[in-house]
C-alpha cells in the first residue's frame, strides 16, 4: 500500500504532463502534512488549555512572535534552498544540485548552532519589553527557553522536507511528520497530564518529535543517489552557491523578520487588553493555521512547479500552472471559509471552556473570514514569483501591508474606540483583526498586479545559451 501511494504521490518531474494533475498530484500529501504541522502547536494549546488553563493557553501564545522573529534565518536558507533545488533539478545539473544540499545542511547546522545560543539570552529582555501580563510571565520564559534550546530538529526537519519537496516529492516528509505527530500528541498528554510540567511539558513533546522527523529526512536524503550524492566534499560549503542562497532566501528571510517584529508591535498592542483577548488570539491563530493551510500548500506548490519548469525553459507551462493553481486555492479557500462561518464557535471550545475567551474568539474568525479567499491569491502569485527566482517582489509587498497598512491600522482603531482619558487596551480588541484583513486584501491586490507585471520571467539562476 505504502508503495503504491508513494509512487502516485512521491517525487515526480514537474516538467511533464497536466499542469493541474502535477499540482493535484504535490499538493495532497503536502497539505495533510502542513495539517499534521499545524498540530503540533494547535495539539499544545489544546493540551495546556484544558490541563493547565487559560493563563497558560495565553503564555504559549505570547511566547508565538519571539520564536518566529529568531527563526528567520531559517525561513531564508529554507525559501533559498528550495528555489535552487527546484530549478537545478529541472534543468537536470545533478552536480549542482548536490553542491547546492551540502552547503544548505552545513548553513543549517551552523545556523541552528547560533540560534541555540542567543535565544534563550534574549527571552526574558523581549517578554518584558512586550509587557507580558506577570501572571503568565515565567510560563512563557520557560516555554521559550525550552524550544530555542531544542531548535535544531525543527530547522533541519523545516528546511530538509523543503529540499524534498523542491525535488518533487511530499510523500516522504508527510510519513515522517506524521509519525513525529503522534509522538508530539502522545509526549503532550504524558507530560502535562501526566507529569504535571505545565508548558514546559508542550515544549519538551514538540522538540523531541521534532527532532525525530529531522533524522528521518536526513535519512531519506542521504538515500536518494540516482538524483543526488552528498559526501564530506558535498557538505563543505561553496561560495558561489553560498552566495545564491544569500541571495535567493534573504528578502524571504528579511521579510519574516520584519513580520515578525511587527508582529511582536502587534502582540505589544494584544498584550494590553489582558488575558483573556491574548487567550482568545491565541487560539484564533490557532484556526488561523488550520485555516491559512491550503493557501500555504497551493503557494508551495507553485513555487516547485514555476522552479521546475523555468529551470527546464518551460515559461508556458508555468503560466498554465498558475491558471490552474488559482482555481484551485481559491475553489478550496471559498469552502473552508464557509466552514468558519458555520462552525467557529464550536472549534473555539475545543480550546476553553471560558465564555468571554469563546465570544470574542468567535468574533474575530467572522472578521478574518473573507480574507482567506484573498491571501489564496496572494500565496498562489507569490509561489509562482519565488520559484522563477524573483523573492524581492513578494518582500516588498509584505512589506507595505504589514508595516505600511496593518500597524497603523490597528494602533489607530484601537486609538479610536477607546474611551476619553483611557489607557491603551481600553479599545475594542476588534481592531487587531480589521487590520489584519485590510493588509491581506490590500495584499492579494498588489501581487496580482506584480504577477501582470512580469519582471519574474527574467530571474532564473539556470543560465541557457
Amino acid at each position: 500500500m505504502a508503495g503504491k501511494l508513494s509512487a502516485m504521490f512521491g517525487a515526480q518531474d514537474m516538467t511533464k504532463g497536466s499542469p493541474a494533475s502535477n499540482l493535484i498530484k504535490f499538493s495532497v500529501p503536502l497539505l495533510i502534512g502542513n495539517l499534521a504541522q499545524q498540530l503540533y502547536s494547535t495539539v499544545d494549546s489544546i493540551v495546556v488549555g484544558n490541563y493547565v488553563g487559560d493563563g497558560a493557553l495565553a503564555a504559549v501564545g505570547a511566547s508565538g512572535p519571539i520564536l518566529n522573529l529568531l527563526l528567520v534565518l531559517f525561513m531564508g536558507i529554507s525559501v533559498g534552498a528550495g528555489i535552487m533545488v527546484s530549478q537545478y533539478f529541472g534543468a537536470k545539473e545533478k552536480q549542482k544540485l548536490s553542491d547546492t544540499v551540502g552547503t544548505t545542511i552545513t548553513a543549517t547546522l551552523i545556523s541552528s548552532i547560533f540560534i541555540m545560543i542567543v535565544g534563550p539570552l534574549v527571552s526574558p529582555l523581549l517578554l518584558s519589553t512586550l509587557q507580558t501580563p506577570s501572571d503568565i510571565y515565567q510560563m512563557s520564559c520557560d516555554y521559550l527557553v525550552i524550544m530555542f534550546a531544542g531548535i535544531m530538529g525543527s530547522a533541519f526537519y523545516n528546511i530538509i522536507s523543503g529540499i524534498l519537496r523542491g525535488l518533487g516529492d511530499s510523500f516522504m516528509p508527510l510519513i515522517f511528520l506524521i509519525v513525529a505527530c503522534g509522538l508530539n500528541i502522545g509526549l503532550d498528554i504524558w507530560f502535562v497530564a501526566g507529569f504535571g510540567w505545565g508548558v514546559a511539558g508542550v515544549a519538551w513533546a514538540t522538540i523531541i518529535a521534532q527532532a525525530i522527523s529531522a533524522v528521518l529526512c536526513l535519512i531519506k536524503l542521504f538515500r536518494m543517489h540516482d538524483i543526488l550524492v552528498i559526501k564530506w566534499k558535498t557538505l563543505r560549503p561553496k561560495k558561489v552557491l553560498l552566495g545564491q542562497l544569500v541571495r535567493l532566501g534573504l528578502p524571504s528571510g528579511l521579510t519574516q523578520a520584519i513580520f515578525s517584529l511587527a508582529m511582536i508591535i502587534v502582540q505589544s498592542l494584544t498584550n494590553s487588553f489582558g488575558t483573556a483577548v491574548i487567550a482568545a488570539n491565541t487560539v484564533v491563530m490557532r484556526v488561523d493555521g488550520f485555516a491559512m493551510m491550503p493557501n500555504f500548500t497551493f503557494g508551495t506548490a507553485m513555487t516547485t512547479f514555476a522552479g521546475q519548469n523555468i529551470g527546464a525553459g518551460r515559461l508556458d507551462r508555468v503560466e498554465k500552472g498558475t491558471k490552474d493553481g488559482m482555481k484551485l486555492g481559491v475553489s478550496v479557500s471559498v469552502v473552508l471559509v464557509g466552514l468558519i462561518l458555520l462552525f467557529g464557535r464550536y472549534l473555539m471550545q475545543l480550546f476553553t471552556k471560558t465564555p468571554e475567551v469563546i465570544a470574542l474568539g468567535t468574533r474575530m474568525l467572522f472578521i478574518l473570514a473573507v480574507g482567506y479567499v484573498a491571501m489564496a491569491v496572494t500565496q498562489i502569485f507569490s509561489g509562482v514569483m519565488r520559484g522563477a527566482g524573483d523573492t524581492m517582489t513578494p518582500m516588498w509587498i509584505s512589506i507595505i501591508t504589514t508595516v505600511i497598512i496593518r500597524m497603523p491600522i490597528a494602533y489607530g482603531l484601537e486609538a479610536l474606540t477607546r474611551p476619553a482619558g483611557g489607557a491603551m487596551g481600553s479599545g475594542a480588541p476588534d481592531c487587531l483583526f480589521i487590520s489584519l484583513l485590510i493588509s491581506w486584501v490590500l495584499g492579494a491586490v498588489l501581487t496580482g498586479f506584480a504577477y501582470r507585471m512580469g519582471k519574474w520571467k527574467k530571474k532564473s539562476i539556470v543560465k541557457r545559451d
